[in-house]
């Protein structure tokens, strides 16, 4: 468990650290990707709203919210 020190490009990265940790990537069976949303098309795919395009690729993680046993031990990843 390393700590990275980020190298100093701009003023906000200046004294920045991160755990090594944090930055490995989460269980694969804990994430999906669902569908991309319209991007202001509509059922013909004609743009109906401008200037909503593009966009970063995004996954969802699963979350159990309703955990009615307790003690149970666990690790957020």
């Amino acid at each position: 468990m390393a700590i990275h020190l980020y190298k100093t490009s701009t003023p906000s990265t200046r004294n920045g650290a991160v755990d090594s940790q944090v930055k490995s990537n989460p269980r694969n069976n804990l994430i999906y990707g669902q569908h991309r949303c319209s991007k202001g098309r509509n059922a013909r795919g004609i743009i109906t709203a401008g200037h909503r395009g593009g966009g970063h690729k995004r996954l969802y993680r699963k979350i159990d919210f309703r955990r009615n046993e307790k003690d149970i031990y666990g690790r957020i990843v």
